[in-house]
């Protein structure tokens, strides 16, 4: 829904309430860089949420100097592919110069092409609606330097505990782009094994907060994003343990876990 049906949506009464009790907004922060990104090759796999298997996916990274290059790509069994790739330095803090998000196939409702410039702040979104007509939306936003587009996990480890909950920015993956905030917090620990041996991952719970007036309405109307739940495991080499969440707007939530290669 773009912004413009969410306000007609509303009389003009709620409308000003929502605009006079607006909470203020702290400044956005960059994450400073306490675990240097290194070279990564990971094995991914994607589930449903009762444990069937729709993808296989890489995760590899690529570090030169202050620059690192990280890409995610899945590849379904339905021929779907979501393949993102980005560019983020590392100095003093994590600053993103660039993300590339193509979501193709029939586990995509609405295929999407995103190209995030860092720098300029140009978001351009190559879609298709729901009859397959081609649609090109392009904006230059204001990113905060804590955008979190492709190094969202990088983010997490690397923010102190002590600084939970706390808020991330993102630009929306939808056909219009959109600057939103991701309010992180957490509630504790899980427990889960490795061959026999105990281990613990902090829990970190996502929610999108879309703001102003669309945000007051997204709820009544029942398109308030899921939560996203994220499984990072904590010591001096901090890892991505299970994400669990949707990798679109219009997908459901599904589970992305380490996979083990299998011998024949």
């Amino acid at each position: 829904m773009n912004r413009t049906s969410l306000l007609s949506t509303l009389p003009a009464a709620a409308l000003a309430c929502a605009t006079l009790f607006q909470p203020a907004v702290a400044p956005a922060q960059a994450v400073g860089v306490r675990y240097p990104q290194g070279t990564v090759h990971g094995f991914l796999v994607l589930r449903t949420l009762k444990g069937d298997a729709l993808a296989d996916g890489d995760v590899i990274q690529v570090s030169r100097g202050n620059r690192v290059t990280t890409q995610l790509v899945f590849h379904f069994k339905d021929g779907s592919v979501h393949d993102e790739t980005a560019i983020f330095s590392q100095d003093r803090t994590f600053r993103l110069l660039s993300d590339h998000l193509i979501q193709k196939g029939p586990s995509f409702p609405h295929p999407m092409d995103v190209l995030i410039n860092g720098s300029t702040g140009q978001v351009t979104v190559h879609s298709a609606d729901d009859k397959g007509k081609l649609q090109l939306n392009a904006a230059r936003l204001m990113l905060p330097p804590d955008v979190s587009n492709g190094v969202l996990f990088t983010l997490l480890m690397n923010v102190p505990p002590s600084s939970w909950p706390r808020k991330l920015s993102m630009v929306a993956a939808t056909p219009k782009p959109r600057l939103i905030k991701l309010a992180v917090s957490s509630p504790g620990e899980d427990t889960f094994s490795v061959g026999g041996s105990s281990r613990k991952a902090t829990h970190y719970v996502l929610k999108v907060e879309i703001g102003g007036a669309a945000g007051v309405v997204a709820p009544m109307l029942g398109k308030q994003p899921t939560d996203t739940h994220v499984w990072i495991l904590s010591g001096d080499a901090p890892a991505f343990v299970k994400l669990e969440g949707a990798l679109a707007y219009e997908t459901p939530v599904w589970r992305i876990e380490l996979a083990s290669p299998v011998w024949p």
